[in-house]
């Protein structure tokens, strides 16, 4: 059995086919506010299991021409972590830097970034729509996400991927101030799911997620994490930074931030 007729027919049998960075301050006091509590809570209000229904198809987000991408892509969030590690690897532009791919998986591996970009390659010029009312059109390329747990092996208990960011926006609810995000095996292979080092045609810059960001094209720009550095298969949320499955998740955002 493949992995990917593995991960869609076990999601549907099942029945478990049941919003990237962000600028703190913005985002936190929109969590607060009552109305955009309201517009999350409208946007969960369609059952996950519904839209994995209507999505089972696995659709396509809309792409676009050359020509629509947007004048400006402002940066959002973090924009140049602190962490020491990753600015020495910043440094020596991500020479010595490895993406990590581990967790419940047969086969672990860490590839560097010429690796990454010695796999076959994906392009797609999308839409990303942040939470904060704005939006902009750029162009993507990378290594699409399934290969690589393809590639690795997912074991049977394997349900989400998690990934572990460099960047930090201040302490989360469990204490941790690392950002992180996770998506299920349904969205994990997703032919648009890509984990970018390009942007525009150009290496991807710092203030935009260098040397790699994450690319879930059908969910808000909160789940576009930035500064991937490793990618974990895993069972369960709830014992992973606050438990809600990513950063802002912690801080009351939904997990599934589908549009």
């Amino acid at each position: 059995m493949t992995l990917t007729g593995f991960s869609r027919r076990r999601l549907i049998t099942s029945g478990t086919l049941a919003l990237g960075g962000l600028s703190l301050a913005g985002c936190d006091r929109l969590s607060r506010a009552p109305d955009f509590q309201d517009f999350i809570g409208r946007a969960q209000g369609l059952t996950l299991g519904s839209q994995r229904l209507l999505l089972s198809g696995q659709p396509l987000a809309r792409e676009y021409a050359r020509k629509d991408l947007s004048p400006v892509f402002k940066p959002n969030g973090s924009v140049s972590p602190s962490d020491p590690a990753y600015q020495a690897a910043a440094e020596t532009g991500f020479t010595g830097w490895r993406l990590q791919v581990d967790g419940l998986v047969r086969r672990p591996f860490s590839l560097s970034l010429a690796q990454l970009k010695a796999l076959p390659a994906r392009t797609q010029i999308t839409r990303h729509d942040c939470v904060e009312g704005w939006s902009a059109i750029g162009q993507w390329t990378g290594v699409q996400l399934g290969g690589l747990l393809r590639a690795a092996g997912l074991l049977p208990n394997a349900r989400y991927v998690v990934f572990h960011c460099a960047d930090d926006l201040g302490p989360a609810r469990d204490g941790s101030d690392r950002y992180y995000e996770s998506v299920d095996l349904f969205d994990a292979f997703h032919p648009q799911t890509i984990l970018a080092y390009a942007m525009n045609g150009q290496p991807l810059a710092v203030a935009h997620g260098a040397p790699l960001r994450l690319r879930v094209e059908r969910q808000l720009g909160y789940k576009q994490a930035k500064y991937v550095m490793r990618v974990e298969a895993v069972e369960r949320l709830d014992n992973i930074g606050g438990g809600k499955g990513g950063y802002w998740e912690d801080r009351g955002y939904e997990w599934y931030a589908g549009i």
